[in-house]
């Protein structure tokens, strides 16, 4: 839905109401691939309709792999390999997309071109190229050392010796090579060993977790060395289903906080493999009320009225964390989070955007490299004009400020595109405790 260049939203008297998630962009993508990858016809029901999954959808096509609409449902034909050895695939600013594709055409090799959108090409992955190449991936860069766009070669990759990846820049870096690993053929297990810190941990949970649905169990040791058994190949359970997107969750179940609410999601709940259903927990400890099904939550604000400050590693939520930095102008207190480093190679810098835009509420932050301190003001500044730097999350995040009672104007609207397009009419629809889907 075509959005305005800016969007003047009024504030709420209250928010009540249910939203139907729309499906979750981490699993559609990865979900995506790995039917593209299975032998066998995959049924993906609830696929995530939104620029990032059109993106891989559109890879899929470059690539040869048969994907049809079939009333609600996606089906992709899936033949356990790539059909074709040279594309040109553009994958926008869709991170998951990127290096999971370049993982995967890397190790099995053919001449292809990888790029996206300028902001793609300000995001690393010099840490996934330097892993595929020392196995014997031939990947080279078009431009910048470390940066999209890339040119991708053959291939002579060794199996018998593990890959190396750094992994406290993104996880997506170790999903990629562990997503690929079954289309590698050789006489041993393919090993891959994480040098340094893993971040974002339930994202890889999520990838291991897919993975055996898809008839590939991987072992691991702690979070440091994983092992995908020789002969391991894919194959299609015939139909997947995919759960709400819980990132999404965090906006309206903040909301739900902020304003009081009830304001219930449905499609993610106590038994979402997603690390973000945890946001919950964050709320909880902030003082809302949170109640829970197996994929449902709902959120209502404290009985003492005004939510608490909290000091908190969100390593494990990183994208619902930006939510919980918006839910801390409503706090009392200041508010720490911590370890959150992940945020500056996003779509955008996301600590400096965060940072930036809740000052124009008239809150005092402290932005450190991994940290972001918010202390309220005694009052929000009325009318605040957010820009979005096209990353969905950041309008999505401050969207909630109107819920909180105070207008304010969002820049470029349509961003939100990214991952949730319907995003504000569904938000609107609190307004009057409406059920959302």
């Amino acid at each position: 839905m075509p959005y305005p260049p800016f969007l003047d939203l009024t504030p709420f008297q209250s928010a009540e109401g249910v939203v139907v998630l729309p499906g979750s962009k981490s699993i559609s993508i990865r979900a995506l691939l790995l039917s593209a990858m299975a032998e066998g016809t995959t049924r993906l029901s609830a696929l995530l309709d939104s620029d990032d999954t059109r993106v891989m959808l559109g890879a899929l096509g470059q690539l040869g792999v048969p994907v049809s609409r079939d009333g609600d449902d996606m089906v992709v034909f899936g033949t356990g390999v790539i059909p074709n050895t040279a594309a040109d695939i553009f994958v926008g600013n869709s991170g998951l997309s990127a290096r999971t594709l370049v993982a995967l055409l890397g190790l099995t090799g053919g001449d292809y071109r990888i790029h996206g959108v300028p902001r793609m090409h300000e995001r690393p992955i010099g840490d996934l190229v330097e892993a595929l190449n020392a196995a014997g991936a031939g990947i080279s860069y078009e431009f910048a050392d470390g940066f999209p766009p890339l040119r991708i070669g053959a291939a002579r990759v060794d199996v018998l010796k593990p890959f190396r990846v750094r992994g406290n820049v993104s996880s997506q870096f170790l999903t990629g090579i562990l997503q690929a690993a079954p289309m590698l053929s050789g006489d041993g297990p393919v090993v891959i060993e994480v040098e340094g810190e893993l971040i974002s941990k339930p994202y890889i949970e999520i990838t291991l977790g897919m993975m055996a649905q898809f008839g590939v169990e991987v072992t691991r040791e702690g979070w440091s060395r994983f092992t995908v058994p020789r002969g391991s190949k894919y194959l299609s359970p015939g139909r997947f289903a995919v759960e709400g997107d819980a990132s999404s969750a965090s906006y309206f179940l903040g909301g739900g906080a902020i304003a009081e609410g009830p304001v219930g999601v449905i499609g993610a709940g106590r038994a979402s493999v997603q690390g973000d259903a945890k946001f919950a927990e964050a709320l909880a400890a902030m003082g809302a009320r949170i109640e829970y099904g197996d994929d449902w939550m709902e959120a209502r604000g404290p009985e003492s009225g005004r939510l608490r400050a909290f000091d908190l590693d969100l390593n494990h939520i990183p994208d619902a964390a930006m939510t919980l930095a918006v839910c801390a102008l409503f706090a009392e207190g200041t508010s720490v989070l911590r370890n959150i480093g992940s945020w500056r190679v996003k779509e955008t810098d996301r600590l400096a955007a965060m940072a930036t835009e809740l000052r124009k509420t008239g809150a005092v932050v402290e932005e450190g490299y991994d940290y972001l301190c918010v202390t309220p003001p005694v009052r929000i500044l009325p009318d605040a004009v957010i820009d979005t730097y096209d990353d969905h999350r950041v309008a999505m995040c401050f969207s909630l400020v109107a819920v909180g009672g105070v207008p304010v104007r969002i820049h470029e609207p349509g961003c939100v595109a990214k991952t949730f397009p319907d995003y504000f009419e569904r938000l609107a629809r609190l307004r009057a405790g409406a059920i959302s889907a």
